[in-house]
């Protein structure tokens, strides 16, 4: 998965529906910071947690460099440092209205740009994890990364990874159930719509 994903108006309202059916406290003032549209690595965008929303910064911050990782591999996060106890402890769930990917076109060294989503739905759920850091200023803060798995036949054709994606009924269950979190990171990612966005930036 590539570093950019939709968040639409459309998003937002179904996030504050589906609250409402989990017995989720929220209103639509805990999006006044959150980014809408694109959303780029170190924005700030909504988060489902067990104990209800947030907005979070979207990367870990990089060991090795002032970048972000914004995607940990599903097959191996559990064995990762930076990863393991954030998944077992704090997992969370990243609603967009869909995804990026960028691929080659044949014979052209410009990048076509495709928009991915669930086929019939307004809201694409995303599998992910929090954890705790300190700025410069020593002050923390909370950052997300999207746990990612093998692309599914209908995505492979532009890029070998999707996010692991969860259906809206399996939202609560994805925070709260760790033998469910087992099942998840090992269970094939769904088909999806793909259509052409636009040319790459």
């Amino acid at each position: 998965m590539c570093g950019r994903y939709l968040l639409e108006d459309e998003a937002y309202a179904d996030i504050l529906k589906i609250l409402h059916n989990l017995n989720k406290t929220a209103d639509a003032s805990v999006f006044d910071n959150a980014v809408r549209g694109d959303v780029f690595p170190a924005n700030i965008a909504p988060v489902i947690e067990d104990c209800g929303v947030a907005v979070v910064k979207w990367g870990f911050p990089h060991w090795k460099n002032s970048g972000v990782l914004i995607n940990a591999r599903a097959e191996s996060a559990l064995e990762k440092k930076m990863f393991g106890n954030p998944l077992r402890e704090r997992r969370c769930v990243i609603p967009s209205s869909g995804f990026y990917e960028w691929a080659h076109s044949s014979g052209c060294k410009l990048k076509d740009k495709y928009l991915l989503r669930r086929p019939g739905e307004n809201v694409l759920y995303m599998a992910g994890m929090i954890s705790t850091f300190r700025d410069a200023f020593g002050n923390p803060y909370c950052a997300f990364v999207i746990l990612t798995t093998a692309a599914s036949d209908s995505v492979s054709p532009i890029h070998d990874r999707i996010p692991v994606i969860l259906s809206q009924d399996e939202v609560d269950q994805w925070t709260r159930d760790d033998e469910f979190m087992q099942y998840v990171l090992h269970r094939p990612g769904p088909d999806l719509s793909v259509e052409m966005a636009a040319k790459a930036d």
